[in-house]
């Protein structure tokens, strides 16, 4: 049993396979927070090149929510793939086909195969902010030390 209990309840997110080779997403583990999602192409990424690879996947989330698109922790290590604008976001109107920007930055040609699992998904609730414009921000302790301020 996992440590939230038999009662979470889980979020329905719709999902329409435009491919017949897509695989619904799918949690390696119980209490995963990503579930992976799979390539329905064969393609060879080069070094430093930049690809939308298909799922066959369209998504309808629920209104609230969004999907974020994050990489894939041993793609990343063991052949410097990355998602670019991860985490991509894909928003509850969306409903175009699920594609994973993919980046090589290995120095070799990467072969990702059709069904290899490319990306994770994870489901996240949005709060919608109501930005408001005022004459001053107030002050905080930090104030405006950015990029590198608590040191490496």
């Amino acid at each position: 049993m996992s440590r939230l209990g038999e009662d979470m309840k889980k979020t329905i997110v719709y999902i329409e396979r435009i491919s017949p080779k897509a695989r619904l997403p799918c949690y390696a583990h119980e209490d995963d927070s990503g579930a992976d999602v799979c390539s329905i192409i064969n393609y060879t990424l080069g070094p430093h090149e930049i690809k939308a690879i298909p799922t066959g996947l369209k998504i309808e989330l629920p209104t609230g929510f969004d999907l974020q698109v994050r990489p894939r922790s041993g793609l990343a290590l063991n052949h410097g793939l990355i998602l670019p604008n991860s985490p991509g976001t894909i928003d509850a109107g969306y409903r175009g086909e699920l594609k994973i920007i993919m980046m090589n930055l290995g120095k070799k040609p990467f072969h990702i195969q059709e069904g290899q699992r490319i990306a994770q998904l994870v489901l996240s609730p949005c709060y919608p902010a109501h930005f408001t414009l005022v004459e001053q921000v107030k002050e905080s302790e930090r104030g405006t030390k950015g990029f590198g301020s608590t040191g490496t």
